[in-house]
C-alpha cells in the first residue's frame, strides 16, 4: 500500500488513527496490539502471502534474540550470532540476489541455468538490517530484555517498514513505555500530520514531474538511442532531483506518520545536496543506512584503527556492499564502488590538506564537485545495466554530439557552427509536455530548493504550515485525477 495512494489516505490511515487512539484510552499494550495488526494488514495488502515472511521473520530473530540474553560469552553464543546473521543474510540473498548469483555463474561457466521465478518481498532490506543489528546488540549486551509485542512493534511499524529509515531499537522501544505514547498530543498530532502532507508534496508535485523526464531519457538510451550533450546532462539531473524528493518525501511522510501516532522516527536526510565533500554527504544522505554500514561493517572491518591503508580498504569494501544492498547488478556494484573511490580520495586530500577553513570560492568548488561526482553515481544507481549507463556517459562528455534547441541556438552566435541540428528538438524534450527551457528551468528550481532553502526540519511549525497551505490543493488534485499512485524509487530495495 503506497502511502500516495488513496485507500491509503482515505481508509487504512483514518481507521488506524482512530483505532489506536480508542485502544490507547484503555490499554497500552492493546494499542501496540492494534498498531502490530495494522501493520501487517498493510503490508499484505501488496502481496498477501508474504505478510508470513515478515512473521516468520520477527519470530525467530525474536527467539534467537532472547536466546542470546540467556547464553554466557562462548563458542556457543558466537555460534548463535552467526547462525542468526546467517539466515537473514540467506533470506535476503535468496530473494534478492539468486539470479544474480546464476547469472555470474553462467557468465563464468558457459552455463544456461534458468532464472528463478521470484518476486522481492518489499522492505526485505530494511527489516533484514534491523533484525541484523538487534541480534548483534544482544550479543554485546546493549539490549535489555525486551517483550515479544514490543519486537514486533519495531520492526513491523508501518511508517518505516516498507522504505525505512532502517530505526535501531534502541531508538524504537524505549518510547513505548513513555507517557507520551499512551495519550493523545494535539501538538505532536498536527505537527506530524503538515510534515506527512509536506512531504507527500515533495512525492506527487517534485519528484513525480521529475520522473517525467528521467524515464524518457533512460528509456531512450535504453533503447538504442544517442543522448546528446545537453539531453544526457538534463535526463542526469531529472533524476538526481527525482530521487531526492522521492526518497526525502518518503522519508517525510515516515516521520509524519509515526509522529501521528507518538513515535519519533530518526531523520534520514539532512539538505545532502549541500554537502561540500563526499564524507559530508554520507554523514547526510540516508542517514540511517550511513550509520548502519559504519557501526555493523566498517567498524566490524577495522575502522581506521588500522591504518590509513585499512582504512581505505575497509571504506571500498563498505561501499561496495553498500551498493549491492541497493540492487542485485553491477551497476549498483560500481556506484558503491564509485563512492568508495570519492571517500577514499577526499580522506587522502584531507590528510594533506587538513579541514582548514576556507572561502566563498573555495566552498563553491567543492560543492560543485561533490555535487557532480554524485550526479555521475546517480547514472549508475538508476540505469538498468551498465551498458545503458555508458551511453548517458557519452552523451554527458559530448561523444555523441552537442544538438541544441532553437531557443539556445538563438543565443550561441559565433558559437553556433558548434552545434549540429539547429531547429530541431533534442529527442528527451520533444518527447516530454514540457519544452526545452522549462525543462531546464524546472532542475533550477530543483537545485535551488536542495542547495539553498532550509529543509523541512529546519522549519518551524508555523513555517510548514504557510508553505503547506499552497500546496495542498495541488496534492490533492494530482492523487485523485491521476490513474494510478506512482510508487517509491526505494519500495523494493
Amino acid at each position: 500500500m503506497l502511502f500516495n495512494s488513496i485507500p491509503f489516505i482515505t481508509i487504512f490511515l483514518p481507521i488506524c488513527l482512530i483505532a489506536f487512539y480508542l485502544a490507547v484510552r484503555t490499554n497500552t499494550r492493546i494499542a501496540l496490539y492494534t498498531l502490530i495488526v495494522f501493520s501487517l494488514v498493510f503490508y499484505a495488502y501488496w502481496n498477501p502471502p508474504f505478510v508470513l515472511l515478515i512473521i516468520a521473520s520477527i519470530c525467530i530473530n525474536f527467539q534467537i534474540g532472547s536466546t542470546l540474553q540467556k547464553l554466557q560469552s562462548g563458542g556457543a553464543k558466537k555460534l548463535l550470532l552467526a547462525t542468526g546473521i546467517i539466515l537473514n543474510i540467506s533470506c535476503i540473498g535468496y530473494f534478492k540476489y539468486a539470479n544474480f548469483f546464476i547469472d555470474i555463474a553462467n557468465s563464468a561457466t558457459g552455463g544456461s541455468t534458468s532464472y528463478l521465478d521470484l518476486v522481492l518481498p518489499l522492505g526485505i532490506s530494511f527489516f533484514t538490517f534491523q533484525q541484523i543489528a538487534y541480534l548483534v546488540d544482544v550479543y554485546q549486551h546493549k539490549v535489555s530484555k525486551s517483550s515479544f509485542t514490543n519486537y514486533a512493534f519495531f520492526i513491523s511499524f508501518f511508517p518505516q517498514l516498507i522504505a525505512g529509515p532502517i530505526v535501531h531499537h534502541s531508538k524504537i522501544i524505549p518510547q513505548l513505555s513513555t507517557e507520551r505514547f499512551s495519550r493523545f498530543n494535539n501538538t505532536a498530532f498536527f505537527d506530524g500530520l503538515t510534515i506527512f502532507l509536506l512531504g507527500l508534496a515533495k512525492k506527487v508535485l517534485l519528484a513525480d514531474q521529475f520522473a517525467m523526464y528521467a524515464d524518457v531519457g533512460f528509456a531512450a538510451a535504453a533503447a538504442g538511442e544517442d543522448l546528446s550533450l545537453l539531453e544526457a546532462w538534463g535526463c542526469a539531473l531529472a533524476y538526481t532531483f527525482q530521487l531526492y524528493f522521492d526518497f526525502s518525501g518518503y522519508s517525510d511522510m515516515a516521520i509524519g506518520l509515526a509522529r501521528m501516532f507518538n513515535i519519533e522516527l530518526p531523520m534520514n536526510f539532512n539538505s545532502p545536496y549541500k554537502a561540500r565533500n563526499i564524507i559530508d554527504f554520507w554523514r547526510r544522505w540516508h542517514i540511517t543506512l550511513s550509520e548502519f554500514l559504519r557501526d555493523y561493517l566498517y567498524i566490524p572491518l577495522g575502522g581506521s584503527r588500522l591504518g590509513p591503508l585499512r582504512r581505505h580498504v575497509n571504506l571500498m569494501l563498505t561501499m561496495l556492499i553498500g551498493g549491492l544492498w541497493h540492487g542485485a547488478g553491477w551497476s549498483f556494484v560500481l556506484w558503491g564502488g564509485w563512492h568508495g573511490l570519492a571517500l577514499v580520495v577526499n580522506h587522502m586530500w584531507l590528510k594533506v590538506r587538513g579541514d582548514r577553513a576556507s572561502g566563498r570560492i573555495r566552498n563553491f568548488f567543492c560543492w560543485t564537485l561533490t555535487f557532480l561526482v554524485v550526479v555521475i553515481g546517480w547514472v549508475l544507481f538508476r540505469a538498468e545495466n551498465v551498458n545503458d549507463a555508458v551511453s548517458i556517459y557519452r552523451g554527458m562528455i559530448g561523444l555523441n554530439g552537442a544538438t541544441a534547441p532553437d531557443q539556445i541556438i538563438a543565443l550561441l552566435g559565433p558559437l553556433r557552427a558548434v552545434f549540429e541540428g539547429v531547429g530541431n528538438l533534442p529527442y528527451l524534450y520533444d518527447a516530454s509536455v514540457l519544452g526545452f527551457l522549462e525543462v531546464f528551468a524546472m532542475l533550477g528550481f530543483g537545485l535551488l530548493l536542495c542547495a539553498a532553502f532550509p529543509n523541512l526540519h529546519q522549519l518551524t511549525p508555523a513555517w510548514r504550515v504557510w508553505i503547506l497551505v499552497p500546496s495542498f490543493a495541488l496534492t490533492i488534485q494530482k492523487i485523485f485525477f491521476s490513474d494510478a499512485a506512482s510508487p517509491f524509487l526505494y519500495f523494493q530495495f
